[in-house]
């Protein structure tokens, strides 16, 4: 192991001029990442460099290296130890591709929003390469791509199951996922000579095995790849024992068949306590990207984050569109109040802050302990959540100290303003009988406007996004509105709704535009379900069937019904006409079509001047049968402004509006 002192403060090396400044003969370990170099603890590849060289060892960095040949994954040498491969901090066919399989344009983690500089399927194509250029080098995949895909998974973008990542990418090993705790086990065997072959203890991790039995942990059988490839609702049996298993108290490992190999996932790794999530986010980062992209515009991604705080891991929230609870897990942890006032405190010495902390955030913003006090002997409930469909009798729904650490940092001399924009769970905000923090909330910490994700208004579809009822969201938007007038503040909520999720039919669809309709509300960022790999959801979406129950769900796969569903959120917008009157029609809600009060659009041939016409912008008489809607009811719209504009919805394992 190399003294890696010399290098405290820089960024680690990332070409031979920087190992020959070092005066190093070797290196231990080689990180690829599919992102531009960013050493900012909201990077993981940087936060395993960053543990690895606490650690003592010596660590170089590759980042999106050419993978159209060996040659660069050759350039810095032999690593001694191993490579960690991670496709960057989301799933490399998210980065490149929209929920309707369009080729994005950009790319936030690469030099100057340039798309096209890590190829589909990244941690596959970068462990195939590295394979190329040192044959006998121990290979390691982790990162949220790796994690996620680490079982059989259907894959959205190729429409079919695909084996393990493990399998396809031809590593050693796989890190699931938070994986500070796993990468330094096992650094520590590899630094000790163990091959990686014999590496099978260590939580976190997934490996192939011809031996299931000689698994040092108690492991439980789900289907085959080949089972579950060809039998959906084997398929969605595997989902079932994959989520109920993961959990680090109670969960048990899994064996999963491919071909003559047993894929081995070990139990999850404990989640890091306060302590430890206090030294990974402490650790010599530099908080920007590498000097090498200066000339090409810098990296967008660091933009967001840059003066934001992430203080808490996990999330109990469940939304089972989400990946979350997959990778980091359902049980919730913190940094201390000290920790996160050091990192604010650091943001006052940079020249470029201007004393906005951006966001205090996490996952979800406003969970900072456990769900409840039974999780650390029990471990997370194996058949329920904390959340949903009502909040449990157990939680602990106590924001108190969330609430001291926002006024300790809003009391540090050159901070002006601590915003939240990463989302607040609103359901877990109303179970906290203390008012306090929503008031200062309002007060203090939204900067104009507030990201939360009622997703939808129907019952039922909510049932099976995993989301708390609409009334929940209206208590909750009714005391927002009533605190911002007693506050003297025009802030604004900004709802984020999902389209064609499992369960959603046309009619419901057409329902929600009602709702938006009667409310007041357009909504500027409306996004279709992306069935992307380890969500529930996702499972929905593949086999037609709940995993929680079994029992099937209808499905919207149709590119056209797809497209009717946005259109209808979004019927205010002159390029949706044609489809939202397709839509009315189709779903037999023609009496949303005319001038009346809750209708939606005009019928037909009827120029836009048309209501001028007929008496200086009233609407004129109506001629059609129905045009009133008698299901819509008469919720009065609260408040009479329009927000601005959001920002774009953010995608994978970007942080998110929590609901």
């Amino acid at each position: 192991m190399g003294d890696s002192k010399e290098n405290a403060g820089g960024f680690l090396p990332v070409n031979l001029e920087d190992l020959r400044a070092r005066n190093w003969d070797f290196y231990d370990f080689l990180v690829i990442s599919g992102d531009a170099y960013v050493d900012h603890p909201s990077f993981g590849a940087a936060v395993i460099a960053r543990v690895l060289e606490a650690e003592g060892y010596r660590v170089a960095f590759l980042a999106q290296p050419d993978w159209h040949s060996a040659e660069p994954f050759r350039a810095l040498g032999r690593p001694r130890l191993a490579a960690l491969i991670t496709g960057g901090n989301i799933d490399s066919m998210v980065a490149h591709y929209t929920a309707a399989k369009r080729r994005r344009s950009d790319d936030a983690y690469s030099p100057g929003n340039r798309a096209g500089l890590r190829p589909d399927r990244a941690a596959i194509v970068y462990s195939n390469r590295i394979r190329e250029a040192w044959p006998d080098l121990p290979v390691i995949l982790g990162g949220l791509e790796a994690s996620l895909r680490r079982f059989a998974h259907y894959d959205y973008w190729e429409d079919k199951v695909r084996r393990s990542i493990l399998a396809d990418s031809g590593a050693d090993l796989l890190i699931y996922g938070m994986g500070e705790r796993a990468v330094r086990e096992t650094a520590r065997s590899l630094s000790q000579g163990l091959p990686v072959s014999e590496i099978t203890g260590v939580r976190g991790t997934a490996y192939f095995t011809k031996d299931p039995a000689a698994s040092p942990f108690p492991m439980v059988e789900c289907y085959s790849f080949e089972a579950v490839s060809k039998n959906k609702r084997e398929y969605a049996e595997a989902t079932r024992i994959q989520y109920e298993e993961h959990d680090n108290v109670r969960g048990r490992g899994i064996l999963q068949k491919h071909g003559q190999r047993w894929l081995a996932v070990n139990p999850p790794a404990a989640p890091l306590d306060a302590a430890e999530l206090d030294r990974a986010a402490e650790l010599p980062y530099m908080r920007r990207a590498h000097p090498m992209y200066d000339e090409l515009g810098g990296v967008p991604a660091i933009e967001e984050v840059r003066f934001s705080v992430i203080h808490n891991r996990g999330c109990f929230g469940a939304c089972n569109f989400c990946s979350l609870a997959f990778h980091q897990g359902r049980m919730v942890t913190a940094r201390s109040q000290d920790s996160v006032i050091r990192e604010v405190e650091g943001f006052i010495k940079n020249p470029l802050f201007k004393g906005y902390v951006h966001d205090v955030g996490g996952p979800t913003a406003n969970f900072r302990h456990p769900s409840c006090k039974k999780q650390a002997a029990l471990g997370m409930c194996k058949d329920k959540n904390c959340l949903f469909p009502e909040p449990c009798p157990n939680l602990d729904a106590d924001q108190s100290d969330y609430l001291k650490l926002l006024r300790r940092l809003r009391a540090i001399p050159g901070v002006k303003k601590v915003f939240i924009r990463s989302g607040i769970r609103f359901d877990y905000l109303l179970a906290d009988k203390n008012g306090e923090f929503f008031s200062e909330l309002v007060k203090y910490h939204v900067s104009g406007q507030l990201k939360v994700a009622p997703e939808h208004c129907v019952s039922r579809v909510l049932y099976y996004m995993g989301k708390p009822q609409i009334q929940t969201y209206e208590k909750f938007k009714e005391k927002y509105e009533r605190l911002n007038r007693k506050y003297g503040k025009e802030q604004y909520l900004v709802p984020y709704l999902m389209s064609s999720h499992p369960g959603c039919r046309l009619q419901d669809a057409v329902e929600l535009a009602e709702y938006l309709n009667r409310t007041g509300r357009q909504p500027e960022q409306v996004q279709d379900f992306y069935p992307t790999p380890g969500t529930l959801s996702t499972c929905m979406y593949y086999t037609g069937i709940d995993p929680r129950t079994m029992k099937e769900v209808y499905v919207p796969r149709d590119k056209r019904e797809k497209a009717l569903q946005r259109a209808l959120l979004q019927w205010k917008r002159p390029d949706k006409r044609r489809l939202v009157l397709e839509a009315l029609r189709e779903a037999g809600r023609e009496d949303l079509i005319g001038y009346g009060k809750n209708c939606l659009v005009r019928p037909e041939g009827v120029p836009s001047s048309k209501r001028k016409q007929t008496g200086g912008g009233k609407r004129g008489p109506d001629k059609t049968a129905g045009t009133d809607n008698k299901r819509g009811g008469k919720t009065p719209a609260r408040g009479s402004k329009r927000p601005p504009a959001g920002g774009k919805r953010p995608a994978g394992g970007k942080k998110k509006a929590a609901g």
